[in-house]
């Protein structure tokens, strides 16, 4: 197995971490059985909200995936040597991102098989079609690009020539799975919500906000609990993509806005209004949405001065509050906010239940392993060269 064995070594509390993990997916899995044995009932999901959680983790992590761009560019086109410590890192968040994605496809599809009939009988005007070939795709190129590198680095070799144009194709490639996945929602008639052409420059502008600052947040655990360093200079310059994205997104948010309150269309309106301050009684997001919205506007305040953003200190908080943010914002407020009110004007209130949050909770749990093994596996390579 490729360096694989360098995972099964570690300190005592490395080991309490991954057990930690694995309780927390065994319990996931038993809720996934329960589901399997009774079906998508015993989630909150209903006749007019089909999409709920799952999709929306889903929608989440697709942009995290996608946001490995944002070091891979820099190095590999740009030759910007500071990101040189740091772009693998990006690789194995986005390997581990993906599989987080094909995980929520298959526990929303409620029967594994079903997730096999889109692959066996392909329907090529089918968005979910492509967007799961894409999501395939993206994951083999990711797998084998950081597997290579990583080798090339322990044998103190230059990596192949023949991985170079497979990381150019990766590149526009991570741009195409959050667009597929915005035409997902585009290519939904009667779903105003979604139908706005400016959907796919928003998932990729929050992506590449939320992306990054999860990267810094992970260097400086990594700084904390092991001995490895990424460095200040990388951490600073993903500080000044996550301002540049952050703003990007905010920006968008505020044309969106005022497009539907403007015009006072119906149609739009009443999505907005449903999540920021309820409708027809029903205002289960409105907390959840300020929320997100207060951290938006206070971390964009922070990352926009720069004494403040070059303090780490303050720079992680920052990050947290733009990852709860836009996780709130996608993760939670976008999918549901889509289907209240329903095209017929139904308001219907949508609250995950304890299987549900329990299966999302186990699939974080398996991310996370896999990022904890993948960094692992990274650092013991890097120690073993500098070693020698």
């Amino acid at each position: 197995m490729f360096m694989f064995e360098k995972a099964i070594v570690g300190s005592r509390r490395y080991w309490t971490w991954v057990c930690g993990l694995l309780v927390v997916i065994a319990v996931a899995f038993l809720a996934y059985l329960r589901q399997l044995q009774v079906g998508l009932a015993i989630t909150g999901m209903s006749r007019d909200v089909t999409w709920g959680l799952y999709i929306a983790q889903f929608t989440f992590f697709v942009g995290v995936a996608a946001s490995a761009v944002m070091v891979v560019l820099p190095y590999y086109l740009h030759d910007f040597k500071a990101f040189g410590r740091i772009t693998i890192l990006g690789e194995f968040l986005a390997i581990a991102s993906v599989t987080m994605c094909a995980l929520f496809i298959l526990v929303d599809m409620g029967q594994p098989m079903r997730v096999l009939n889109v692959m066996l009988h392909p329907t090529l005007h089918s968005m979910m079609f492509w967007d799961m070939m894409s999501l395939g795709g993206y994951l083999l190129l990711n797998a084998v690009i950081a597997l290579v590198t990583l080798g090339a680095e322990r044998k103190r070799v230059a990596p192949p020539a023949w991985i170079r144009p497979v990381i150019i194709v990766s590149i526009p490639w991570a741009v195409s799975i959050h667009t597929v996945t915005a035409f997902l929602y585009n290519g939904l008639p009667g779903r105003s919500f979604w139908l706005t052409a400016i959907l796919a420059p928003r998932f990729l502008a929050s992506a590449f906000a939320a992306g990054p600052a999860l990267l810094i947040l992970l260097c400086l655990v990594i700084r904390k609990v092991t001995w490895f360093d990424a460095g200040r200079e990388p951490i600073q310059k993903l500080a000044v993509i996550v301002t540049y994205a952050m703003l990007l997104n905010v920006f968008f948010v505020g044309l969106e806005l005022f497009t539907a309150l403007y015009s006072q269309i119906p149609e739009h309106v009443e999505h907005f209004q449903y999540l920021f301050l309820g409708l027809h009684g029903q205002a289960t997001l409105a907390p959840w949405m300020w929320t997100s919205s207060v951290l938006g506007v206070v971390s964009l305040g922070l990352l926009l001065v720069p004494s403040m953003r070059r303090r780490e200190p303050v720079l992680a908080v920052t990050c947290v509050m733009v990852f709860v943010s836009l996780w709130i914002d996608k993760g939670l407020g976008l999918i549901v906010g889509g289907f209240v009110p329903s095209p017929f004007g139904a308001v219907v209130r949508y609250v995950p239940t304890v299987p549900e949050v329990l299966i999302v909770l186990g699939i974080w749990a398996a991310g996370f392993l896999l990022v904890t093994l993948f960094y692992k596996i990274t650092l013991s390579v890097r120690a073993e060269v500098a070693a020698s």
